[in-house]
């Protein structure tokens, strides 16, 4: 069986992943003006795929004997188009940063399956990133 440890980063990620799912889908709603309307495709398909990787995180906690957590991490819509992308950047890469962690924890538990699952996600937390701080650069 998983770690204690193991299993509180993977609830850890089960929250993180909650408040961005939240988190782009309301900015989704909110992004206005010619800016916005061109990006607001993409950060409800990012939306729906962080909310994806919450279940598919939360089935493999559950599996190793872990009970997911309901509560996401704190909320930031932000109030401008720069200040929203700013704060997606930082969620990203704290992602980017926790699930090389828990990868590192999985190798050392000898646990391939969640190893795999997170190789998964985390090259999607990448092209996220990816696609925030290309936003950026145009929001300049």
């Amino acid at each position: 069986m998983a770690s204690k440890e193991l299993l509180g980063m993977l609830n850890k990620a089960i929250a993180r992943e909650l408040q961005v799912s939240i988190q782009y889908m309301w900015q989704h709603v909110q992004w206005s003006g010619v800016k916005g309307f061109a990006v607001q495709d993409e950060l409800e398909k990012i939306a729906i795929a962080e909310m994806k990787h919450a279940e598919a995180i939360a089935e493999r906690l559950f599996y190793l004997g872990g009970i997911p957590t309901t509560k996401p991490t704190e909320i930031v819509v932000g109030k401008t188009l720069k200040e929203m992308v700013k704060r997606d950047i930082k969620d990203e890469e704290n992602a980017i940063t926790l699930y090389k962690g828990i990868i590192e924890q999985v190798r050392k538990e000898k646990d391939q399956t969640t190893e795999i699952l997170f190789m998964n996600i985390l090259k999607d937390e990448e092209e996220h990133h990816d696609t925030f701080t290309t936003l950026l650069e145009d929001l300049k």
